[in-house]
């Protein structure tokens, strides 16, 4: 078991299965795009560990709690997680975190993105480390979000090229 596996599993997490798209819906990109030594990560929401999509929904600061939120950005960081992986093959070729961009669903006057965004944060630093963890990062709020989802996450990161 790789390093970053073997971090997961310690921690008792799992990295969910491919999304499962809601009826009618298709993605005409890829997830994840890697090109050289640079993944670019599309948006992301949370997912279950079967790959559908995790609530609760709706708008942070009305419909869901700040720590809920909180929790929803770490589910973000396990589906994109799974992304890497599927696409990398491991994920210890990722060499960096370069940029996190975190959207909230946020109700009016809702101004804790930040605090929200720090799960996704939290967890990229538990499993990779204060060094290639780090990132740098946005956290702000939107009107809405694709299926009413609390939280959404894109990101750029370095990755080991195959030899």
């Amino acid at each position: 078991m790789n390093s970053i596996d073997q971090r997961l599993s310690d921690m008792g997490l799992q990295l969910p299965a491919p999304l499962v798209l809601p009826e009618g819906v298709r993605l005409p990109f890829r997830m994840v795009n890697v090109r050289g030594d640079r993944a670019f990560v599309s948006g992301h929401g949370p997912q279950n560990v079967d790959g559908t999509l995790a609530g609760p929904f709706g708008k942070v600061g009305c419909d869901v709690t700040a720590e809920e939120g909180y929790q929803l950005a770490r589910k973000v960081a396990l589906s994109m997680l799974g992304s890497l992986q599927r696409e990398l093959g491991s994920l210890d070729r990722i060499a960096g975190w370069g940029r996190v961009f975190g959207m909230v669903n946020s109700a009016p006057g809702f101004v804790q993105q930040p605090r929200v965004i720090n799960g996704f944060s939290d967890l990229v630093l538990a499993l990779f480390g204060d060094e290639c963890g780090a990132h740098a990062r946005s956290a702000v709020g939107m009107a809405e979000l694709p299926f009413g989802a609390g939280v959404a996450v894109e990101i750029e990161a370095e990755v080991l090229l195959r030899s």
